[in-house]
């Protein structure tokens, strides 16, 4: 009988992908919309402004958003959702000058999906940006399509987060990919989760950016696949060469001007575009939001808890009173298994995506040894690497 609870590898079915990513977003699909463009509809902020200030009608639009995002084409793009560009110029000065200091600090930051090339990425923009100039922080975000949209994919209480990307002519282009959660980890890894969690994980986060300058399509925007969000399996298929290959040929780029916003479904098979251009330095500022629900009920110190356990668990397990399965058990009741959220600019990913989660390092003590002291330092280092 075939397993129905979770997604295996070979579920990945390239004909059901395309069938799924050959429809056609229409005008009924986004009224409201002032166009639709390679399958992606345009929403013009000057328009939207007055819309949004009416408790009735922002309900519509946002009605109207989160059907895109999820049973539509996935992405919505918003023509000046930011208006005041004197804001994001100033963003822009200050963003440059953290790159410059990181750069000479600590040779600045990686990228994902992408091999090496001439970008730069800051890593929680959102904290430097506002702790280093807290006055442009409030004028850049202060833009009330930018909170609509967010809202109307995650609700009230949502989390913002930032990572400014600088793509320079020559940059290289990523590979097709989705997102956080799910989409930082293996299809392997993916298939441990239940069905029921790759339905979930697209609807606890929000993907989108703000252009900071006029990025034409040879400076490379982000290729879309509409649609493909709604391939089930599809966490276990993009790095498939079929899924791949499929999505290079169908992808699609909208070119964007400072003050543009786009937003996807993080489950939207996408990829930063390669810079060809010889002459524009493509800076956006990428935001992923989180759900207020992506949460736990209490505030537990699960440092000192490992801290504790740890002596006890290894004595049971040299003694033989603790089962291998019982031992994963226990470390699971204590200790963190996710890697995220971190500081990616001091806790860097481990032979992945994904730094070593607390509880990584838990089984990896035991299975080199560690004493309890070696451990304890360890634990306290990697928590020193997540905090903010």
């Amino acid at each position: 009988m075939k397993d129905t609870a979770y997604y295996a590898l070979e579920d990945a079915d390239i004909d059901a992908f395309r069938a799924e990513t050959s429809q056609t977003l229409t005008a009924d699909d986004a009224p409201q919309a002032a166009e639709i463009a390679k399958n992606i509809p345009l929403y013009d902020g000057s328009t939207l402004r007055p819309l949004l200030e009416d408790p009735a009608q922002r309900r519509s639009l946002q009605a109207e958003w989160a059907h895109i995002l999820g049973r539509r084409s996935g992405v919505v793009v918003i023509r000046q959702a930011q208006p005041a560009h004197a804001a994001i110029d100033a963003a822009t000065d200050a963003v440059n000058a953290i790159i410059a200091a990181e750069k000479d600090g600590s040779g600045g930051g990686g990228d994902h999906f992408a091999a090496a090339g001439a970008n730069d990425r800051i890593w929680n923009s959102l904290q430097k940006l506002c702790l280093a100039d807290p006055e442009t922080f409030a004028r850049y975000h202060a833009s009330p399509e930018i909170d609509a949209i967010s809202e109307s994919w995650l609700g009230p209480n949502y989390q913002m987060t930032a990572q400014v990307n600088l793509v320079r002519p020559g940059g290289a282009a990523q590979t097709a990919h989705r997102d956080y959660h799910l989409g930082f980890m293996s299809p392997a890894e993916a298939t441990t989760y239940p069905i029921p969690i790759h339905h979930l994980s697209p609807y606890l986060t929000l993907q989108g950016g703000l252009a900071h300058v006029d990025t034409p399509i040879e400076a490379g925007p982000t290729k879309l696949l509409p649609f493909s969000q709604m391939y089930g399996p599809g966490y276990l298929a993009y790095e498939d060469p079929a899924f791949a290959a499929h999505f290079e040929e169908n992808c699609v780029q909208l070119p964007l001007q400072k003050g543009d916003a786009l937003f996807f479904s993080p489950a939207l098979f996408h990829a930063a575009g390669e810079n060809r251009s010889n002459d524009i330095h493509r800076l956006v500022n990428l935001f992923q939001v989180g759900s207020a629900f992506g949460r736990s009920i209490e505030t537990v110190d699960r440092v000192a808890m490992s801290q504790a356990l740890f002596p006890m668990v290894r004595d049971l397990k040299a003694s033989g009173d603790l089962s291998d399965a019982g031992l994963r058990a226990a470390i699971a009741a204590c200790a963190e298994g996710y890697a995220f959220p971190t500081n990616l600019d001091h806790d860097l990913p481990s032979g992945g995506l994904a730094p070593e989660s607390q509880a990584g390092l838990f089984h990896r003590a035991l299975a080199e040894g560690m004493d309890p002291a070696t451990f304890a330092a360890e634990l306290q280092a990697q928590a020193h690497r997540h905090a903010a």
